[in-house]
């Protein structure tokens, strides 16, 4: 049996991951944290209810992993607090530079993993497999995420993550035009690992991207549409039962998958 903390528990996505661990007979949820929420009773889990101190919970319940969907402002502290217990962590909130993430996996006790993944979605990523594996043949590409309107951070975790696996597969980085003559600050997107992404933000929305390669004479379009929030259950479910034989840093779905 895994016991199972869910920081950001009252969230969107952080209601999801409390029904999905509850749901499964070998993981037990033994906490809920979300400050705003505390006191109040946790929804599917009857006799629970939301804590608001991540610390004192997490040594009142001693967790063997820790899930955390919260927000950039607060996730390096959690994961720093649950780390230095020596409590693995999954996490899915995105923001955080790879050499923060490393100096937290460098404080964990006891062999604590840090696993954290930009998307949980399998079908997400398979479609940043498929797009490095089209990038060595098709250099040309541009990226276009598509989220609802309260996400936080932009480019999204999976834009940059799509962004780097391209770069490191593909031999060069072809010019990319329009640059140079936009009317509009921005109009061309971003650029990230030589890659250009467009980040949309509407309500409605809840978790999209495509990349668009270009070559002679034809296209290649890849996208992925998550169009609820169940569809990241699986991968955090497959990254709890896997995280907890694990040490250091582990980043992207794909680690696991492959194992």
């Amino acid at each position: 049996m895994i016991t199972v903390l869910v920081s950001g528990a009252a969230g969107r996505m952080g209601s999801e991951v409390v029904r999905a661990v509850s749901a499964e007979d070998d993981l037990r949820l033994v906490a809920a944290v979300d400050p705003a929420h505390a006191g109040e009773p946790v929804q599917d889990s009857p006799g629970l209810a939301y804590a608001g101190d991540l610390a004192e919970t997490l040594e009142a319940t001693r967790p063997d992993v820790m899930v955390d969907f919260t927000h950039p402002s607060v996730v390096a502290g959690n994961i720093e607090t649950a780390l230095t217990r020596g409590i693995h962590c999954v996490v899915g909130t995105t923001g955080l530079l790879t050499q923060t993430l490393e100096d937290l996996a460098a404080r964990a006790r006891d062999g604590a993993c840090l696993f954290v993944a930009p998307n949980f979605a399998i079908g997400a990523v398979l479609m940043m497999r498929f797009a490095a594996e089209a990038a060595r043949f098709m250099p040309h590409v541009e990226i276009v995420e598509l989220h609802h309107d309260r996400k936080a951070d932009a480019p999204s975790g999976t834009a940059l993550r799509t962004a780097g696996l391209i770069a490191a597969a593909r031999d060069h980085v072809p010019e990319g035009p329009g640059r140079e003559t936009e009317i509009a600050d921005g109009a061309r997107g971003a650029l990230v690992d030589g890659v250009t992404i467009h980040s949309v933000r509407l309500p409605g929305l809840v978790a999209h991207q495509e990349v668009l390669f270009g070559g002679q004479g034809q296209t290649l379009s890849l996208r992925h549409d998550s169009i609820d929030r169940t569809s990241f259950m699986p991968g955090v479910i497959l990254a709890v039962r896997k995280v907890t034989g694990r040490n250091g840093l582990i980043v992207g779905l794909e680690r696991l998958m492959e194992e």
